[in-house]
């Protein structure tokens, strides 16, 4: 779908308010071989994305038997896309999920066979680029709050939206940060011309202390 022209893109979900220079986030350096860089969260339990089928088939779960797989959320990722059609790595991903439609082997989306493919692999990058998970880890009436430390990237992965929790009169206290970015609802105070993001990441993970 792109040119190849292009070498470089910035993969971001819709559910993401950048509080910081994207700039920075564009000129992170990819070692030797990786080809996607994200921030990895290796404390984090991935297997539950894949079903019994596919763990009990020791051809598929060997997949990750050779490498240190960690969890990463595809919403934030660099990509290297001379890297990306040098490998092929399209070609690969559709083929997990070729095999997804004969075989139910994995849950949800996108991640799992991007976890297939690049779990291990990863260029790591500072959490600070996805402070994910704000939409409450997939369950209803549940709010987060930001994870310790520096914040550049706020991410409402998980079931609730802010927009929608914004619209019924019930928002988390993190959405009233997505609320001025909100363009399909005016603000209270609409004569008001909305201004860039004011505030600096100390201050919001004085926030984040606050909240936990």
């Amino acid at each position: 779908m792109l040119d190849s022209c292009v070498e470089r893109v910035i993969y971001l979900d819709s559910d993401i308010v950048v509080v910081d220079d994207i700039f920075k986030l564009w000129s992170v350096r990819m070692g030797e071989g990786k080809v996607i860089g994200a921030p990895e969260y290796c404390h984090a339990n991935f297997t539950k994305y894949f079903t019994d089928e596919f763990w009990v088939d020791p051809l598929l779960s060997r997949v990750f038997g050779a490498r240190k797989a960690c969890y990463f959320n595809t919403g934030v990722m660099v990509m290297d896309m001379v890297k990306w059609r040098e490998g092929n790595y399209r070609k690969r991903i559709e083929n997990w999920m070729e095999l997804q439609k004969k075989r139910r082997i994995y849950e949800l989306g996108s991640l799992p066979p991007f976890l297939l493919v690049f779990a291990g692999n990863v260029e790591a990058i500072d959490h600070r680029w996805n402070q994910h998970g704000l939409g409450g880890d997939n369950l209803n009436g549940v709010c987060r709050s930001l994870h310790p430390g520096p914040v550049s990237l706020l991410h409402w992965s998980g079931k609730g939206k802010p927009w929608v929790r914004l619209d019924e009169k019930k928002p988390c206290p993190l959405d009233s940060l997505w609320e001025p970015y909100d363009l399909y609802k005016p603000r209270s105070y609409k004569d008001q011309e909305i201004q860039p993001w004011t505030f600096s990441s100390s201050i919001l993970v004085g926030y984040a202390h606050d909240l936990l």
